[in-house]
């Protein structure tokens, strides 16, 4: 592997601290005007959403919480003021501005973020030495992504969780529930009216 070059480390170094500057909220606004397919919406998701996505969490007995698309954090800190001193919780992400931006944002020891693809959460999970994750988060706009993505993340998140955990996901769009279907037999549903916009929240159990 190729060493980055001076003038990279430096060009590298000037992008983080100009991210640093931004704030969570022009860091999410800049990078949905960069990628809005990817990011899916243009305000991070509200505290009365996040407290009820995670409120089927069976805290006390979570060692390995994941979450797809973190973007600047908006649950993170929610997740980290939950889980145990013993447990881990990997965000995975295609966007190293992401990736960066979190790294400098939590010095917790039990936050690990990772720049690659949900796709790859298997592997991901194995690299940080776990077998199986407990629970699972998602915010991907799944009905915006290529075509085969979304029904492979199904796939590989059920094979990734273990026995009674969950795939916990909040979209704009309620036809991800299409994409869940496709490995979870059973799916849980909630609407949250307090968001921008409203969210459907679904909980994916692996029975």
């Amino acid at each position: 592997m190729t060493s980055p070059s001076g003038e990279q480390v430096l060009k590298r170094g000037a992008e983080r601290r100009s991210t640093a500057k931004l704030g969570p909220m022009g860091m999410f606004f800049r990078e949905f005007l960069r990628h809005p397919v990817m990011v899916g919406s243009i305000i991070p998701s509200s505290n009365k959403l996040i407290a009820n996505m995670l409120s089927r969490t069976d805290w006390a007995n979570t060692k390995l919480f994941v979450e797809y698309g973190p973007g600047v954090g908006t649950f993170s800190q929610a997740i980290l003021d939950r889980l145990g001193p013993d447990g881990t919780y990997i965000a995975i992400d295609t966007n190293a501005e992401f990736i960066d931006y979190l790294g400098d944002r939590f010095h917790d020891p039990r936050f690990v973020p990772v720049l690659g693809s949900a796709t790859d959460v298997r592997q991901i999970i194995a690299d940080n030495g776990h077998e199986s994750a407990d629970y699972i988060l998602s915010g991907l706009p799944f009905s915006t992504l290529p075509p085969g993505v979304g029904p492979k993340i199904a796939h590989e998140t059920h094979a990734a969780l273990r026995v009674g955990g969950a795939f916990l996901v909040y979209q704009f769009n309620p036809k991800c529930r299409d994409f869940m279907a496709l490995a979870f037999d059973r799916i849980d549903h909630a609407f949250e009216p307090i968001n921008i916009p409203p969210a459907q929240l679904y909980w994916g159990w692996k029975e």
